[in-house]
């Protein structure tokens, strides 16, 4: 008796095609998040309820790190790429080096505003400690092949950061606590002080 030969079986179009959600960009999952939801407006809340549970999860602790790593990541090639002489001019080493850093801490501020509009308070200050301490932890970036060109850098943008999330408030007013300022950035004095008043 001939066995009859089953027919082989292909996963590679399935496959692929379900894994498409898994490939795509960030605005590309948003395009369909936006397309399911006009076609499912019932889906509103409880995408709303994922949205709230995904953006509360912040922890001071884990922005450091990752404004940390950021900030020193780069090494000489990667300023020589930036410095130097170009097609449209020169590029002085410390002006290269701030765009950098400047760039790499850009989307950690970026959050923080989305918290503040979105007004989820203890978030935003979450993220406005994050990135105080990750700036804080380089703040002697002498060794660092492009801290050594921006060493105002780290200082400067906490300043702004910590500006950013105090003008959120709607008195201005807004410090960071005592404790937090003592024990993890004690030199930045400044965050736990309550503004000054012009005359």
């Amino acid at each position: 008796m001939t066995r009859k030969r089953s027919k082989p079986q292909s996963n590679r179009g399935k496959g692929d095609r379900g894994n498409v959600l898994g490939r795509l960009s960030s605005a590309e999952a948003a395009s369909v998040l936006n397309c399911l939801l006009r076609r499912h407006p019932e889906l509103r809340p409880e995408a709303e309820a994922v949205a709230a549970d995904i953006l509360s999860d912040v922890s001071f602790l884990t922005v450091a790190e990752d404004v940390e790593s950021a900030v020193l990541q780069f090494d000489y090639d990667d300023l020589n790429s930036r410095a130097g002489g170009h097609s449209w001019g020169y590029v002085e080493p410390s002006e290269a080096a701030s765009e950098m850093l400047e760039e790499e801490v850009k989307p950690f501020l970026d959050d923080m505003r989305r918290y503040l509009e979105l007004g989820l308070e203890e978030q935003a200050r979450e993220q406005c400690q994050g990135i105080l301490l990750g700036l804080y932890r380089v703040l002697d970036g002498r060794e660092n092949d492009v801290l050594g060109w921006a060493p105002d850098f780290p200082a400067d943008t906490a300043g702004h950061a910590f500006e950013v999330w105090r003008e959120g408030s709607l008195d201005g007013r807004r410090q960071l606590s005592r404790e937090f300022v003592a024990e993890h950035i004690p030199e930045w004095k400044w965050a736990a002080e309550p503004r000054k008043e012009s005359p």
